[in-house]
């Protein structure tokens, strides 16, 4: 295959990440931005602010539970880095929870002089005794995995350790584990992840362990799943072909894998004595078909064992509804429903004749997520689960602080059990839906959010966007925002483009490759409709967006600059010509398509941010652009931000850049750098769009 046509790169020496050269460069770039943000007296006032918020001891603390435990990791002024704790179900319920401290990553990160940053823990039930810890050093990606007795709330002495790499792990047993990491050469794929599973017994050399599964190079990566659940034991291996296909195989009695028959994007979802499917494409399947965004239902023993699932459907999308997600009691499956980006909550329940969906009672006009609070590794247990049809339900919105309610089971009374401060004076304020309709006719919804006053001239206005990899943006509290920018008199719209999942498979798979351009066209039809709504003007319109949204709002200023008073575009995609050589970039490439492939690179290098800025016609002007990033994250490379402030900067454009030594993909790694982050950004945009 042909490589894609080759440029002179004058800024290549700033991919390597850690080089001094191009640390030097970053220091001075971030001092500079630095010193023109934080003079802004507003930008003290924003980072105080921001800390507030996210330090605030009123958060809801999102619990997992673990067996007779919920275990939640709390962030406040006192511990930035986080406590790991738990506390009963009984506990919980009450205003002010006995909470018991599991681990104090502040006191760990100061004690071993390392800037630890939780990753999660995989417990090992249904005794739940024994956890596998993952820190991440600054934000990474990458991971320390260590054995902790949940009992003694310590780590295992010669227990199961595995230095830093982007390691996968799950339970085998007490004494054995299911293991991907970077065993050396040969044993990460193109993309970076594991390629190979090794089966690794407790006391024997991690280098010894046997490889039972292996992923091809060219594929994302190899995983592993434990189902612990009583008389329902299985493992699976999966390859993650691509970011949206992959191959199950399941692990028989005698040790030996069988692939199993099912279309490439379905995934599958084991329920105890049932499989949950769900679809990204119409499936045909012996004289029967479902559209993709379904969720089926079926046997186990009859697909895994006699190749018969007969399947039968839970949910089918409709033109204006798609699944956002589902969980499981023991015995019912509950959905989020999506209908025009508002949700509701249904269940489907087996009544002996058939399976029966039925909405259940939920706050209306906001944001839903439900989490079953089942254990079904205790179902053997003499009384069972009596949590087993038990829930959690936590509802917000733009203007509505989150709220935490339990229900004893599906469609029982949904108690209130804690709710979110509020942040901001919300009166006068409104949320309003509106759709606007972009360059090939399609309508695409959008939400503006206006302070007290805000029809009678045109307002600041931040309009935020994604529109990829099939994620969707719901309406959501954020004190951040409530105080940084509507009461300030901003604007704030949230955009649902093409590209996302909002409505399901079809509208992700309307913005992907060839047609990644959609999401584009949708956020500028949004941005015009706000100009000729009279909301804003170009001069006083902002845009933000990160990662793949970094991408749109850099390819977006690109085509449009006429359109827009600021930018800011966080730890972005920019080098569309190599981001696929960049640390994880090899695993989007069913997103955009790949470089060195010739067709796709006609259409890629069309909106390429990097690439158009250098043919840009001279005298063109840009909108004033904030590029962020971190020097840690290791999944969107650094370079592409960096490459992109320092051509913008030789060509002449208004360009602040700033980076973060630590923070990962997310920027910042515990809340005093968030804040610092956050007020440096909302500064910027106040100070190009007025206010």
């Amino acid at each position: 295959m042909t490589a894609a046509p080759c440029e002179d790169d004058p800024f290549l020496w700033l991919e390597d990440v850690d080089g001094e050269r191009a640390l030097q460069w970053v220091r001075a770039r971030s001092d500079e931005a630095v010193a023109a943000l934080e003079s802004d007296p507003r930008c003290a006032a924003l980072r105080e602010a921001y800390r507030e918020v996210l330090e605030s001891s009123g958060q809801i603390p999102q619990v997992v539970r673990r067996g007779p435990w919920l275990y939640n990791l709390w962030r406040d002024a006192g511990h930035t880095r986080g406590l790991w704790r738990r506390t009963s179900l009984s506990s919980y319920l009450t205003p002010e929870p006995d909470w018991e401290s599991v681990l104090d990553l502040d006191a760990l990160a100061r004690d071993e002089g390392e800037n630890w940053v939780w990753g999660g823990a995989a417990a090992l039930g249904p005794a739940y005794r024994r956890a596998l810890v993952m820190l991440s050093r600054g934000g990474a990606d990458a991971i320390v995995v260590r054995e902790f007795d949940l009992v003694q709330r310590r780590f295992v002495d010669g227990g199961f350790h595995v230095p830093e790499a982007k390691t996968q792990v799950a339970w085998a047993d007490d004494d054995t584990v299911y293991i991907g990491s970077d065993f050396g050469p040969g044993t990460l794929t193109d993309s970076g992840y594991p390629r190979c599973i090794r089966r690794w017994r407790r006391g024997e050399p991690l280098a010894e362990a046997p490889t039972v599964f292996e992923a091809e190079p060219g594929d994302v990566s190899a995983t592993v799943q434990v189902d612990r659940t009583p008389g329902h034991e299985r493992t699976w291996f999966t390859r993650e072909v691509d970011f949206y296909r992959n191959r199950l195989y399941r692990l028989d009695a005698g040790g030996r894998l069988r692939e199993i028959d099912k279309p490439l994007d379905a995934t599958l979802h084991p329920w105890r004595e049932r499989l949950l499917v769900r679809l990204r494409s119409d499936w045909d399947h012996r004289g029967r078909r479902w559209t993709a965004g379904s969720l089926l239902v079926a046997d186990a023993d009859g697909w895994l064992h006699r190749d018969d699932p007969r399947p039968e459907v839970l949910f089918t999308p409709t033109p204006g509804s798609a699944l956002e997600s589902f969980d499981t009691t023991r015995s019912s499956v509950l959905l989020v429903v999506m209908e025009h980006v508002v949700a509701r909550l249904e269940r489907c329940v087996h009544d002996g004749a058939g399976w029966r969906r039925e909405p259940l009672p939920a706050p209306a006009h906001g944001t839903l997520s439900v989490t079953a609070l089942h254990d079904p590794l205790l179902d053997d247990g003499p009384d069972g689960d009596d949590l087993a049809e038990a829930l959690l339900l936590q509802h917000g919105g733009f203007l509505t602080p989150e709220t935490l309610y339990l229900a004893a089971s599906p469609g029982q009374e949904l108690v209130p059990l804690k709710a979110r401060p509020t942040f901001f004076d919300a009166g006068g304020m409104s949320v309003e839906q509106r759709f606007a309709r972009s360059a090939d006719g399609t309508a695409v919804p959008y939400f503006v959010v206006r302070p007290p006053g805000a029809d009678d001239e045109p307002r600041p206005t931040l309009l935020y966007g994604y529109g990829g990899f099939e994620v969707s943006l719901a309406p959501f509290y954020s004190g951040e925002i409530g105080r940084g920018w509507l009461s300030r008199g901003g604007v704030f719209v949230l955009a649902n483009l093409r590209g996302g999942g909002e409505y399901g498979p079809a509208w992700h798979q309307a913005a992907v490759r060839e047609h990644k351009h959609r999401s584009h066209d949708d956020l500028i039809a949004v941005a015009e409709a706000l100009v000729a709504d009279g909301v804003t003007t170009p001069a006083r319109l902002g845009i933000q967006g990160g990662s793949n949204g970094g991408l749109l709002v850099g390819a977006v200023m690109l085509q449009r600059p006429d359109l827009f008073g600021a930018v800011v575009c966080q730890v972005p995609l920019l080098d569309m010509r190599r981001y696929h050589r960049l640390l994880a970039g090899a695993s989007w490439m069913a997103e955009y398509g790949d470089p060195d492939d010739p067709s796709d690179w006609s259409f890629i290098g069309r909106y390429s941010p990097y690439q158009r800025l250098a043919a840009l016609r001279p005298g063109t002007r840009l909108p004033p652009v904030l590029l962020v990033t971190s020097t840690r994250d290791d999944r969107v490379h650094p370079g592409h931000a960096r490459k992109m402030a320092a051509r913008m900067r030789s060509l002449g454009h208004d360009v602040t850049y700033w980076e973060n030594v630590e923070g990962g993909h997310g920027g910042a790694a515990d809340h005093a750098q968030r804040a610092r982050m956050k007020s440096l950004e909302t500064t910027f945009l106040w100070q190009r769009l007025g206010g």
